[in-house]
C-alpha cells in the first residue's frame, strides 16, 4: 500500500471554546471612583427645578430675605451641607416657654382669688419677662447675623467633618452706590471628632442688590448661586483668609 503523501497540518489556531466551560471573567477595575471636586458640588441648581422669586425691589429688607432663603436652599442640598437648626430651636423653645408661662399665669389668676394669687402672678410675670428678654438677647448677641450653619461628613482615609457658618447683612445705600448684600463665610475642616484641625478659612464679599434683582423685582437665582458658590469654593479650597 502506497504511503500517504498528504500530512495532517497542525492547527495553529486556538482550541474552540467549549460551551460547558465558563468564559474568563472580565478584568477588574481596581481604580477607586474619582472624588467629586468642590467646584462640581457647587454647581447652581437647574433652571427647571426653581420657582420664580419676585419681591418688592424698593425694599432692601425683602431683597435680603429673598437672598437669605436662596442661600439656605443652595447650601442645604443633599450633596452639600446638612443644616443645623440650633439657633432656631433655642429661640422657639424660649418663645414657647414664655407663651406657656403667660397662659399658666393668666389661668392661675383667673382660678384663684386675687389676693391669694398675687405671689404666683408676680412670679409668672417675672418669669415671662425673663424668658422674653433671654430670647431677645440670644437673637442679638449669639445668633446675630447668622443665616445658615451646616455640617457634612466625608471619608478621606478617616472621617472628616466640615462645618460652615454664613452671615449676611444689608449695606446701606449711598449717593454713589445702591444698597448691597454682604456675605460672610466661616469654614472649619476637622477630624477625630474636632480634635484635629485640618483647615479653616474666612471670606466676605459684597454685591449690590441690583446684581440679583431686575426692575420688576424678579431674582436672578442662577447668578446669585454662582456668586455664592464661588465664595464658598474659595474658602473650602483654602484660597481665602
Amino acid at each position: 500500500m502506497a504511503p500517504r503523501t498528504r500530512k495532517a497540518a497542525a492547527s495553529s489556531a486556538p482550541a474552540s471554546h467549549n460551551g460547558n466551560t465558563p468564559p474568563p471573567p472580565p478584568p477588574k477595575d481596581d481604580a477607586p471612583p474619582a472624588s467629586i471636586g468642590v467646584d462640581a458640588l457647587l454647581v447652581p441648581v437647574a433652571v427647571e427645578e426653581r420657582e420664580e422669586v419676585k419681591v418688592n425691589n424698593a425694599s432692601a429688607t425683602d431683597m435680603k430675605h429673598a437672598c437669605d432663603d436662596a442661600l439656605k436652599r443652595f447650601l442645604s442640598r443633599p450633596d452639600l451641607f446638612k443644616q443645623i437648626h440650633t439657633h432656631t430651636d433655642v429661640r422657639l423653645a424660649l418663645g414657647w416657654l414664655s407663651v406657656l408661662v403667660a397662659g399658666g399665669t393668666g389661668l392661675y389668676g383667673w382660678r384663684v382669688p386675687f389676693e391669694q394669687s398675687k405671689p404666683g402672678v408676680w412670679a409668672g410675670v417675672l418669669l415671662y419677662v425673663f424668658l422674653t428678654l433671654a430670647q431677645t438677647l440670644y437673637s442679638y448677641f449669639i445668633e446675630g447675623d447668622i443665616v445658615f450653619v451646616g455640617k457634612r461628613k466625608t471619608f478621606d482615609k478617616r472621617i472628616v467633618t466640615e462645618r460652615i457658618t454664613t452671615t449676611s447683612r444689608t449695606t446701606p445705600s449711598s449717593p454713589q452706590s445702591p444698597p448691597g448684600y454682604s456675605l460672610g463665610i466661616s469654614y472649619v475642616r476637622s477630624a477625630s471628632g474636632g480634635k484635629t484641625l485640618l483647615g479653616k478659612g474666612r471670606a466676605s464679599e459684597e454685591r449690590p442688590y441690583t446684581d440679583f434683582f431686575d426692575e420688576r423685582g424678579v431674582m436672578d437665582q442662577d447668578r446669585f448661586e454662582r456668586w455664592v458658590g464661588g465664595v464658598v469654593g474659595r474658602v473650602m479650597d483654602g484660597k481665602a483668609e
